[in-house]
């Protein structure tokens, strides 16, 4: 039986891109993300997690049909992907346990209502992580899970972009050879972003979210580009991650006075735009962090795969 974490967690971690967009929005035409009010870039929290989720199917490998594993196990599934059938997924806690499915509803008993659940958790990375809805046909559940993130803002206003692009090639023969296809393509030239997160120990008991999690986490969160490049991202690379750990499940200190210590600051004039990494310099202020809390800095961790 792998044992849940302890201890409550806090994070900032701090990524960047070059030429690329991070994060488009649909409604505006895939421009990236911003705040109208202050220009600042946006990074949805939903964003990162499907890139910690391919990550982590990316290392760890298991197959949708691959065998369960047994209560208390640890499985490295992964429940939200591109083209799954939620329904079938959940229904596989009711093949394993011999349960009788029906529509919308969780089973009679209590103890199968905790069984299916559990399954869940068990067997999927990311509902032991981020939790999941599964009240849907075929019910097992609603989970909260121990990790959640804001979204990641940029440190400066950033300046979204547009360029044209063409295609040179003819879908068909009969096609004017001359046609030559103009796009758009949408980007940022720098942005510095920040992403803050949490880490619930009193969660991480519902969900057996344990060390072993965790550090699978935190790797992903540096790694997560690194094997998921796209045309449309440009440069993008998880520059330095921040962790503050407590010394009790329920902390030590409030979130944002962690936050707080976490400072970021210009090593160029103001006046000019910024268009890497070194013309920023992060700072932690260990002298404002509370007593009983203790931090570590990454700015890489190795893949374990």
């Amino acid at each position: 039986m792998t044992e849940t974490i302890k201890n409550r967690y806090e994070f900032v971690l701090f990524c960047d891109v070059e030429n690329g967009n991070p994060n488009g929005d649909p409604d505006a035409g895939n421009l990236p993300r911003i705040d109208p009010e202050t220009g600042r870039g946006i990074i949805s929290d939903v964003c990162i997690k499907r890139k910690v989720r391919n990550y982590v199917d990316l290392v760890k490998g298991q197959a949708i049909d691959a065998p369960d594993v047994e209560e208390g196990e640890l499985g490295y599934k992964i429940y939200v992907q591109e083209g799954a059938v939620l329904n079938e997924r959940n229904n596989m806690a009711y093949v394993h346990y011999g349960l009788k499915p029906v529509d919308k509803k969780l089973p009679k008993k209590v103890e199968d209502q905790r069984k299916v659940t559990k399954f869940m958790c068990d067997n999927f990375y990311d509902i032991r992580t981020f939790g999941a809805v599964m009240t849907t046909g075929r019910n097992c559940g609603q989970v909260r899970g121990p990790v959640q993130l804001c979204f990641g803002e940029s440190v400066d206003p950033v300046a979204p972009m547009e360029m044209s692009i063409t295609r040179m090639a003819a879908t068909e023969a009969k096609e004017d050879k001359d046609n030559k296809t103009m796009g758009r393509k949408q980007y940022i030239p720098y942005g510095l972003y920040r992403v803050e997160g949490f880490v619930s120990a009193s969660l991480a008991e519902r969900t057996g979210f344990c060390q072993e999690d965790l550090d699978l986490l935190f790797e992903a969160l540096m790694n997560m580009f690194e094997n998921d490049r796209s045309a449309s991202r440009g440069l993008m690379t998880s520059r330095e991650l921040v962790v503050f750990k407590h010394e009790s499940k329920l902390g030590n200190a409030p979130a944002h006075a962690l936050f707080d210590a976490v400072t970021v600051r210009r090593t160029i004039p103001e006046e000019q735009p910024a268009r890497q990494f070194s013309d920023y310099e992060v700072a932690i202020d260990e002298g404002s962090i509370p007593q009983g809390v203790e931090h570590e800095v990454f700015t890489y961790i190795r893949p374990s795969a």
